[in-house]
């Protein structure tokens, strides 16, 4: 019994102390301003004063001031202020306290003072030194423990900004806690993360800014609301967010939408209307109507024929979806002309529509006609008539007389003009005289200004480049000899000379008196000798060679050494040019025509040609961000030599469609030959002789490069008639 006894006093007292524990409560908050911009916050409380706890946030700018055993006896949360630096406060409780967080534009200081039931906090530049009666200062920031704003204990850890694979940006929340409770809401900015009684360390109270990351994410903020941590996303653009969390770790994603996506996503829902929510119970169909129009801020015009009532639930509902389910369920259609929404019965919006028009069509067969003289600037006259112009059309277009331009073919333009309309096009003018009413001659005149604009020019410069580079090198020998049967000896002479040729010159006894005689037996012996070659092996027209000849009266011995070597480098650069406009067809042509004989079908010759031409065709079109697409053609050719009286031609051509940025150049093609000859000529045996068959060998060694790079570069002429 003595323990029942004293477990129910125990349990008595801990009541009542709970009961004095929240004894205090916040009954009311007055906001006033004072002089020098300042703002005044009186708290009335109820039960007595409590001494707050507070701390200052720099970014975003506020002041926290937390009252502990406090109940909050406040109807509202938010008070809207706009006093000085002060924009806001709001009141929350929970945990047995009550915070009052007041929002800054700037963080400025702060006093408090209690003044009886009342607790007074002057926010403004002059607080710190107001003269006050202060009980209670808090002017020094606190720095809150985790478990003052967190009853769970839980802490976000870090947060990361990373940049994915396809451009998404990902935003990772490290937390202390896996079991964090977390709300996402997107929002007409980006995306708002939510972790409920989580705190947020000071050191991450910031916003970065992550535009250089090039994902849709631009802004990343992160605050306290209360006792939860709330993460801004600002984004941009079209995007679609992903969320998931992995252990301790929660990724909010954010992907670009591709132009795909977006049309998919428009066909999907193609409400982008604000959201609302209605719920009433047999509403009139008009007051619902009059909902939608103060919430979208539209003006309203009604039939008197919309009636009846209506009865829908709507909960976040785009406002032209809900206006679109209130019309289809009444039978009614809508119009909307500039800020006004004009709303009827369907039956009666096409009644009206189909009136309009009938009224219109005789208004224009009643309308006055006139003549106007258009005048066409850069376009044919003809040529832009004929866009105008389909079959079964009331118009009629005729050509002027011979001075005019033209015969008198008539021509029907029914889209364009009236009935009663005609239009004659004057090609000596260039001109269409225009016969209708002010209102189709005023659209055909604004249909000609759109159209009859100067047309874009372009340069097309091609370079073609050819570059040869030939080596020679070739080395041989050429013996003769010639003997007579004669008993008589003699001397002999032996010569060096440039050639063979040489012994005519320098002269040669002959078997009588070769010394004293050259001139009558030289000649003739060294004939005999050139026609007795023993060995033929030299150089076709060498650049240099030595001859031994040895000369006696009853033989000739003349033997020589010949060698040729020969490089050079040639480059042909052929750059034509041509001009025109966007989509038409130019071409550039030089070269001649090269004649030979070729035979008829009589049987006789007769005279051909055949054409050697550089020739550049080009059909440009420029695209609307300023690039070119060109259709090119290009042909160099060249005579390389005859063959059979017909001349022989290299021809090099080039056909291609390339889109090229204005004044790039790009090389379109090339060609790379090579060609390496390595021979060798030689007596058999002979030629084989270590160092003595050299005299047997005819060597020739050479290489030959081609190499052809055709270039191209499109210029877009400006001219200050062009836009």
């Amino acid at each position: 019994m003595f323990i029942r006894n004293l477990t129910i006093l125990l349990m008595s007292t801990l009541t009542m102390m709970s009961v004095n524990a929240l004894a205090a409560g916040l009954k009311d908050i007055k906001f006033s301003e004072l002089p020098g911009e300042r703002a005044e916050l009186r708290l009335l409380f109820e039960g007595g004063v409590v001494e707050p706890q507070g701390y200052t946030i720099d970014q975003p700018a506020r002041i926290v001031l937390d009252f502990a055993g406090v109940e909050n006896l406040l109807a509202e949360k938010k008070y809207a202020m706009s006093v000085g630096e002060v924009s806001s406060a709001v009141v929350v409780a929970g945990g047995g306290r009550t915070r009052l967080i007041v929002n800054l534009n700037n963080l400025v200081p702060f006093t408090s003072r209690i003044d009886g039931q009342h607790l007074v906090v002057e926010i403004g530049s002059e607080s710190a030194s107001a003269p006050a009666v202060v009980t209670s200062s808090i002017t020094d920031s606190v720095a809150p423990s985790r478990e003052d704003y967190a009853s769970s204990n839980s802490v976000i850890n870090n947060i990361d900004f990373r940049r994915g694979d396809i451009g998404e940006g990902k935003v990772i929340v490290s937390l202390s806690n896996p079991n964090i409770a977390i709300d996402v809401e997107e929002s007409s900015s980006g995306v708002s993360v939510s972790f409920m009684d989580t705190a947020l360390p000071d050191q991450m109270r910031r916003k970065l800014d992550v535009v250089d990351f090039a994902t849709p994410v631009k802004m990343l903020g992160s605050s306290m609301q209360g006792s939860n941590t709330v993460i801004e996303i600002d984004a941009s653009g079209d995007f679609d967010y992903l969320a998931y969390q992995a252990d301790n770790e929660y990724v909010i994603s954010i992907k670009p939408l591709s132009q795909q996506e977006i049309e998919d996503k428009k066909r999907a829902f193609a409400y982008v209307g604000d959201v609302l929510s209605l719920n009433f119970q047999d509403i009139q169909v008009r007051s619902v109507l009059q909902l939608i129009a103060d919430f979208t801020e539209l003006n309203l015009v009604a039939s008197d024929t919309v009636t009846g009532s209506i009865t829908l639930r709507l909960e976040n509902v785009p406002w032209d979806q809900a206006l679109d389910l209130v019309l289809k369920t009444k039978g009614l259609d809508k119009r909307q002309i500039g800020n006004v929404l004009m709303v009827a019965p369907a039956a009666e919006i096409a009644e009206r529509e189909k009136q309009e028009i009938e009224t219109k069509k005789q208004l224009e067969e009643l309308a006055p006609l006139r003549t106007e003289y258009i005048r066409i600037r850069y376009a044919n006259a003809r040529e832009l008539f004929s866009l105008f112009m389909s079959e079964g059309g009331g118009g009629q277009s005729g050509a002027g007389d011979s001075g005019g331009g033209g015969g008198n073919a008539r021509n029907s333009t029914g889209s364009m003009l009236s009935d009663r309309g005609q239009a004659i096009v004057d090609e000596r003018t260039n001109s269409i005289i225009l016969t209708d009413t002010e209102e189709k001659i005023s659209k055909f005149k604004l249909l000609v200004d759109r159209i009859d604009i100067p047309v874009k020019q372009v340069m097309i410069e091609a370079r073609l480049v050819i570059a040869n580079s030939d080596f020679r090198k070739e080395l041989g020998f050429r013996m003769s000899g010639d003997a007579v049967d004669t008993s008589e000896s003699g001397s002999h002479k032996h010569e060096f000379t440039g050639s063979l040729e040489g012994l005519g010159t320098s002269g040669g006894g002959g078997p009588e008196d070769m010394f004293t005689n050259p001139v009558n037996n030289a000649t003739d012996r060294l004939r005999d000798l050139e026609a007795s070659n023993l060995v033929d092996l030299g150089v076709f027209n060498p650049t240099g060679s030595i001859t031994w000849n040895v000369i006696s009266s009853n033989f000739l011995l003349g033997m020589e050494l010949s060698a040729l070597q020969d490089s050079g480098f040639a480059e042909i650069v052929s750059q034509p040019k041509v001009i025109t406009g966007d989509k038409q067809p130019a071409s550039i042509q030089s070269g001649t025509e090269v004649p030979y004989q070729a035979e008829s079908a009589s049987g006789g010759t007769t005279t051909s040609f055949k054409e050697v031409l550089l020739r550049l065709e080009v059909t440009p079109q420029i695209t609307p961000d300023n690039r070119v697409i060109m259709d090119l053609i290009i042909d160099q050719d060249s005579v390389t030599g005859v063959s059979a009286g017909v001349p022989i031609i290299d021809v090099t051509h080039l056909e291609t469609s390339v889109l090229v940025s204005d004044g790039d150049t790009v090389v379109l093609g090339g060609i790379y030959q090579t060609e390496t000859v390595k021979g060798e000529e030689k007596v058999p045996l002979l030629g084989d002789v270590p160092f003595l068959g050299v005299f047997f060998r005819h060597n020739i060694s050479s290489e030959e490069k081609r190499e052809l790079l055709i270039f191209v570069t499109p210029r877009i002429m400006n001219s200050d008639f062009l836009d």
